[in-house]
């Protein structure tokens, strides 16, 4: 059956506008921002604000034992920040869609309001191309923002030390609009996957969130000195990323293949 854009679009506005009405999920979705703008933006302000602390130096060492005498390790660890920060930002594009995927799928069998959307004439893909619409839409509008306030935030709080803007810089700009968008399918695809499969909204969600913590495991351990991450680090992460990516939207589109559903259900 050929594929209709019109009907995945209608599916994606129905799904939408589910969103807008549900205040505990936009809640939720607001909260998580905030945490990951003004947690390194506090940090960031916390080396400015005692640049000649003995122990940044101490600190800093840990990291780069190479560390020239002269250099500043303020702005050492500034740059380490912004760099170890951008894998837990990460997370915010792949936990969103996992929010609000779990709630259209899931949600929707819950509410048995699912049932209707089968029995109209919309294919598989279809379906899947409307539901991911409505997920990846937020998020990646979300962490676009995110970065925007993020981005005013350092420059405004390091400014007194590096007289300049520190920020977008070059991996931070590759990985917002590269890499943000490939680990927003991968959540959402996960989400989709689980809701197909379970029939609570809050099972789905818990579950679907457990694909968060290698990412988590991959920050504490540039945090812990065990990685060095750079943009090839962040580009072979990306190519994994959108080679899954490939397989959940066909394994997607499998699970949610209509008469599939309504013969299980039946």
């Amino acid at each position: 059956m050929a594929f209709r854009p019109k009907r995945a679009l209608a599916v994606f506005w129905k799904d939408f506008l589910d969103l807008r009405k549900n205040l505990g999920l936009l809640l939720s979705m607001t909260v998580l921002p905030l945490v990951f703008i003004c947690v390194p933006i506090g940090v960031v302000w916390t080396y400015v604000q005692r640049p000649d602390d003995p122990n940044l130096r101490v600190i800093a060492q840990y990291y780069d034992k190479a560390l020239p005498l002269g250099a500043n390790a303020a702005r050492f660890l500034i740059d380490r920040t912004l760099t170890d920060w951008f894998g837990m930002f990460l997370v915010m594009p792949v936990f969103v869609p996992i929010l609000i995927s779990s709630q259209s799928v899931a949600g929707e069998k819950e509410r048995r309001t699912l049932e209707p959307l089968l029995a109209s004439p919309v294919t598989a893909a279809e379906l899947v191309a409307g539901k991911s619409l409505a997920s990846l839409v937020p998020a990646v509008g979300i962490s676009w923002v995110a970065f925007v306030l993020f981005c005013i935030g350092v420059d405004v709080v390091a400014w007194p030390m590096v007289k300049g803007p520190l920020m977008p810089n070059t991996l931070w700009t590759f990985g917002i609009f590269v890499l943000a968008p490939l680990f927003a399918f991968f959540g959402n695809g996960v989400a989709v996957l689980i809701s197909a499969r379970v029939s609570e909204a809050r099972t789905a969600q818990q579950l679907s969130a457990l694909v968060v913590l290698p990412l988590v495991g991959l920050v504490g351990g540039q945090v812990a000195g065990l990685l060095t991450a750079g943009m090839g680090y962040y580009a072979v992460q990306g190519a994994v990323v959108l080679l899954l990516d490939a397989v959940l939207l066909v394994a997607s589109i499998r699970l949610l293949d209509r008469e599939r559903l309504i013969s299980r259900w039946g």
